[in-house]
């Protein structure tokens, strides 16, 4: 009979088997180890899903299947027991995101790159920001999700990675120092960063949450003033109410749609498939202008490769500062390919 067909019922009586025995000796019974991640919440209680999947298969099967049978992660065993109605969480919260570790990273930072106690009401105001921003969905959150104890932790973690910590460093992780790093580079940024996403979440003009045709790339994700700031200076810049007025507005002094950059011209390459195409680049980052009316002097319209490599890392060049780049890498190359060689009459090559 297929792998995988069991019923509600069975996953009941599977339950009633686990609290009889306890979670270890039902798990040990089973040869099954103790939840990672999901667990399923019913009455109150919770339980390890891929032991409860695994073992509620002998009672349509004969027999349990093996903890190498099936996955408990977002697969098998949690979509099988969503499918029968049981609510499914996690053992313990996902790892911060950009967004949140700049919102922790800014209360460190005020705080003279200490640490800060959870009792601390800075720390309840961070939490409650955190709760807030919800950079990953309830599916996803362990009941002590962005507490107060864990956003105080966060906060030594983080200040255990500075320069002038004196201890010994704790169990932040990677991107924990990339953000600190962010902080001590360009600290005005940052904090102006920081201090627009808290006035947005206050407000309820900013949200972390994606739509389900989600199309986010590592650009987006990595973006080192978080994806919140960066995904709504990526809508202003794909207005097309704006992009259409400073089209317009270059085409009325006689100018061409071509790029700030690079000079490459949409329509001189794909002819009337390119007419009238280029894209729009917002010159001044959100976390540095802030909310505001966009002027058509701050828009620069450029193609789409130049349009990548402006956002692909922290500070972003201005369209004139990556035209020079570009002009400046172009005599580089010029003068390092080999020059042409003449042949002469008696057949011997003579370098020009």
């Amino acid at each position: 009979m297929e792998k995988g067909a069991i019923s509600r019922d069975d996953v009941l009586k599977t339950m009633q088997e686990y609290d009889e025995l306890g979670r270890p000796a039902f798990l040990s019974l089973y040869g099954f180890k103790e939840a990672r991640k999901f667990l399923i919440l019913h009455d109150g209680k919770e339980y390890d899903s891929k032991a409860i999947a695994g073992v509620a298969h002998k009672h349509q099967h004969g027999r349990s299947l093996t903890w190498k049978e099936l996955s408990g992660g977002a697969g098998h065993a949690v979509d099988w027991l969503k499918r029968e109605g049981f609510k499914i969480g996690v053992s313990r919260s996902p790892k911060w995101t950009r967004d949140e570790l700049i919102l922790a990273c800014d209360v460190v930072a005020r705080n003279g790159w200490q640490g800060l106690a959870a009792a601390d009401p800075r720390i309840g105001e961070l939490s409650k920001l955190l709760q807030l921003l919800g950079a990953y969905p309830p599916e996803e959150r362990a009941a002590e999700y962005r507490n107060r104890n864990g956003a105080a932790l966060k906060t030594l973690n983080i200040a255990s990675f500075h320069p002038d910590y004196q201890g010994t460093p704790t169990n932040g992780g990677q991107l924990d120092r990339e953000v600190l790093h962010d902080f001590l580079e360009r600290p005005a940024e940052m904090t102006r960063a920081a201090a627009l996403l808290q006035e947005g979440l206050r407000s309820g003009t900013l949200q972390f949450a994606l739509p389900e045709d989600d199309d986010t790339d590592d650009d987006e994700v990595s973006a080192p003033e978080g994806r919140v700031l960066y995904r709504r200076h990526r809508t202003r810049e794909r207005n097309k109410a704006l992009r259409g007025r400073k089209i317009a507005a270059v085409l009325k002094k006689g100018g061409i749609l071509a790029c700030e950059v690079c000079g490459f011209d949409f329509s001189a390459v794909y002819g009337e498939r390119g007419q009238g195409y280029i894209e729009c680049h917002h010159v001044v980052p959100l976390h540095e202008a802030g909310e505001g009316t966009t002027k058509l002097a701050d828009l620069a319209l450029i193609c789409s490769n130049c349009h990548r490599m402006i956002h692909r890392c922290a500070p972003w060049p201005m369209p004139a500062e990556l035209r020079a780049l570009v002009q400046e890498q172009a005599r580089v190359m010029a003068t390092a390919l080999p020059r042409p060689r003449l042949e002469t009459a008696d057949t011997h090559p003579l370098v020009i």
